[in-house]
């Protein structure tokens, strides 16, 4: 394999055999710049167990101020299904088709060196992998007749968990829900809670606990209410969800709602916010108030979601 040239901490050779894991033909190759496509991104192909694309700016990458070259990146296509703290080190070169001598230019980092793609950075390249005077030139045979050819061969030095970690989204825009709900034949139940049917809110799904006896020690003296996660276990582990809350009691003879209203962080293992003091029962039951009507009562939840945090992956 002789080495043409070692410039700018690039390793430049010669090969014979064609890349092992992917080539991509270009036809009508002036016609990508002429139609304004400055970034072209290959079909995805698959390199040791991880699945890849190539990435080509045919007048050079703008955003790295390169001009008058062929931009080349290999990058990651899907990282959705990969573990937490994902790290894989990679050795990858890529190849022009030299058309003119049925060979191969290959263009590399100096000493194989290993390119670390995690969830921060997913595409790694070359950003003057040949010069357009050059790529341009018949002689040269990398483009002829408006026709060429690149390639990529990609192999995975080693894999490893940098640990944990997260990402928090706030919400520019904090959007308001309410849901009503009638809890009916109280005096009926079958067990110290009755739950709201489970209801939509910001991508989640909530319902409400209302406890018209009490809970635990309060039994008996006050009426407990919370918001809880309808299903838990369907946040991912270090997920959370802050939010502010407020449940209402309607009064439905006066309009004289009671109200409770708090800012809470919910998770999979913190998943419910309430009060265990909502209300003396003494005045929930009282028939000259307005709660507790012919063995019902509304209950409105009002949900404002100002951030998300979910964990890197």
């Amino acid at each position: 394999m002789p080495v043409i040239n070692n410039i700018a901490g690039l390793l430049r050779s010669v090969v014979d055999s064609p890349p092992a894991h992917y080539i991509m033909k270009v036809q009508s190759f002036s016609l990508l710049t002429k139609n304004s496509i400055e970034r072209y991104e290959s079909g995805k192909f698959e390199a040791g167990g991880y699945t890849w694309k190539l990435v080509l700016y045919p007048s050079g990458n703008k955003s790295k101020n390169v001009k008058e070259h062929i931009s080349l990146y290999l990058a990651l296509d899907d990282t959705s299904s990969l573990y937490h703290g994902w790290e894989i080190h990679v050795n990858f070169r890529f190849f022009l088709y030299d058309q003119n001598n049925d060979n191969y230019l290959v263009v590399q980092d100096t000493a194989s060196k290993e390119r670390r793609f995690h969830k921060m950075k997913v595409e790694w390249g070359i950003d003057q992998v040949v010069p357009l005077k050059d790529f341009n030139l018949v002689s040269k045979g990398y483009l002829v007749e408006d026709t060429c050819a690149f390639g990529a061969e990609v192999f995975v030095c080693k894999e490893r968990s940098t640990g944990k970690g997260e990402c928090v989204a706030m919400m520019k825009e904090a959007i308001t829900y309410k849901h009503l709900y009638e809890f009916d034949n109280l005096s009926k139940l079958e067990s110290e809670c009755s739950d709201s049917k489970p209801f939509n809110a910001g991508n989640f799904k909530w319902k409400i606990k209302l406890y018209p006896n009490g809970k635990g020690a309060e039994m008996g003296n006050y009426l407990s209410l919370y918001l809880a996660l309808a299903d838990p276990s369907t946040l991912s582990p270090g997920s959370k969800i802050y939010a502010q809350i407020i449940l209402r009691i309607l009064d439905q003879k006066q309009a004289k709602h009671h109200f409770g209203k708090a800012n809470y962080w919910f998770s999979a293992s913190s998943h419910e916010n309430g009060a265990s003091r909502f209300m003396p029962i003494n005045n929930f039951t009282n028939q000259n108030l307005g709660y507790r009507v012919k063995d019902s009562c509304l209950v409105e939840a009002e949900i404002i979601i100002f951030g998300v945090v979910d964990a890197l992956s």
